[in-house]
């Protein structure tokens, strides 16, 4: 008797307890589920930001500057410290990237590294086209639209330019895409002194 009593309670707990198990195991799954779903999306949520800042990060070095405030001034002043150099340009990289139909330009300053003060001059021309450019030496020289050249600039011995030069290009909406390289050349009464590059593309 005492047998088949235990068979009966065995058998009726299972039978209330199956029901029980499975909502609970379908909660779990489903709580298991939307966690794993939350996770993704945070993860590709920071992917997708961490590019864009990257993106954001590397665009910002190439960018063609609209002109020379405070910021980039102290920035051009800065490249001298730095660099050690006689002429620094700004973007440092010394590639900008202006669009078609679009205008923008780079900066530059000078340092009279000598111990004689002097007379600066600068130039600044197209030097390289690239072959798969349909544009010419002078063409690209037309794309100067401000800052081309300058003369008459009296630096001290170890003094630089109190404002940067800006150089600004404007590139029709005709205008192929083209990678072209410029020259500046910068004399001091009126001996060779220094240069530099720098690459525009248009995109």
């Amino acid at each position: 008797m005492g047998l088949a009593n235990n068979k009966m309670n065995k058998e009726k707990n299972q039978r209330f307890s199956y029901p029980l198990i499975f909502p609970k195991s379908r909660k779990a799954a489903i709580e298991m589920s939307m966690n794993t779903f939350v996770t993704i999306v945070l993860v590709v949520i920071v992917m997708v930001l961490a590019i864009f800042f990257v993106q954001k990060i590397f665009k910002s070095g190439t960018t063609a500057i609209d002109g020379i405030d405070s910021k980039i001034q102290s920035e051009i002043d800065k490249l001298f410290a730095d660099e050690g150099k006689k002429i620094v340009v700004y973007p440092k990289e010394r590639e900008i990237k202006i669009a078609q139909g679009e205008n923008g330009g780079f900066g530059f300053s000078l340092m009279n590294k000598d111990f004689d003060e002097g007379t600066f001059a600068y130039m600044v021309k197209a030097t390289q086209i690239a072959s798969t450019c349909q544009m010419t030496l002078s063409q690209a020289d037309s794309l100067i639209v401000l800052g081309g050249s300058g003369s008459g600039i009296r630096l001290g011995s170890g003094d630089k330019l109190d404002d940067a030069i800006f150089v600004k290009f404007q590139v029709s909406e005709s205008a192929p895409l083209c990678l072209l390289r410029y020259q500046i050349d910068v004399t001091k009464n009126s001996q060779t002194y220094t240069s530099s590059t720098v690459d525009l593309e248009i995109v």
